[in-house]
């Protein structure tokens, strides 16, 4: 990954983390990295709304302010299949983070991070601790079937996005804004462009005087 990426993969964690500290039922899927940010897929009673992002912003904050290390361990499939993977998500009730597990071939490493009391079934890799994390921010909710198929549960995907500095987060919300008004403009000429159209075929041609 790329120090972009690790830093945004790491404010995915510590959105999972914070969102589990509010709302102790909820389940975990995949948190990566994106083009434009991070986002969580969660499964679960609650039901998130942007009216949620303040608080869980604060606690998100509140992680980060605890610099708390990001701690890989590596185990086995013996190992994470009966001890760790039994304890740190069974017993949490964390049924997509087992199905994740399944996953991953065999012999293939099984690694796993933790920073303060969240955990989570993760190749890696990340800052050394929250509190290398910059500017963040939530951005929207969305639906998202687990693993993308139709015929599974349905969850919620919360996006977010960060960046080293507050000044290239505020660059980036300014670009997006301005984008967005270049779309909406876009739009209302041609709204204004149909209806001159539709006006000028109400009208008929013009005739001349005398005629």
């Amino acid at each position: 990954m790329t120090p972009l990426e690790q830093l945004r993969h790491s404010t995915a964690h510590v959105l999972g983390a914070a969102v589990l500290r509010l709302f102790p039922d909820a389940q975990l899927d995949i948190g990566p990295p994106t083009a434009q940010g991070f986002y969580y897929d969660f499964g679960g009673p609650q039901r998130f709304s942007s009216g949620d992002f303040e608080k869980i912003e604060a606690e998100m904050h509140k992680i980060i302010r605890e610099d708390q290390p990001f701690t890989r361990s590596e185990v086995t499939r013996e190992e994470a299949t009966r001890e760790e993977a039994t304890r740190i998500f069974a017993e949490k009730q964390q049924t997509y983070k087992l199905g994740r597990l399944s996953d991953i071939p065999d012999g293939e490493a099984i690694s796993l991070y933790q920073n303060g009391e969240f955990t989570d079934l993760c190749a890696g890799t990340h800052v050394s601790s929250t509190g290398e994390i910059g500017a963040f921010k939530l951005q929207s909710i969305a639906g998202s079937y687990h693993r993308g198929d139709v015929t599974k549960p349905q969850l919620q995907r919360i996006y977010g996005t960060a960046f080293p500095t507050q000044a290239e987060l505020d660059a980036q919300a300014e670009k997006k804004r301005s984008a967005q008004v270049k779309v909406e403009d876009h739009r209302r000429t041609q709204v204004e462009a149909k209806a001159a159209k539709l006006a000028s075929k109400t009208a008929g041609p013009t005739k001349r005087g005398g005629q």
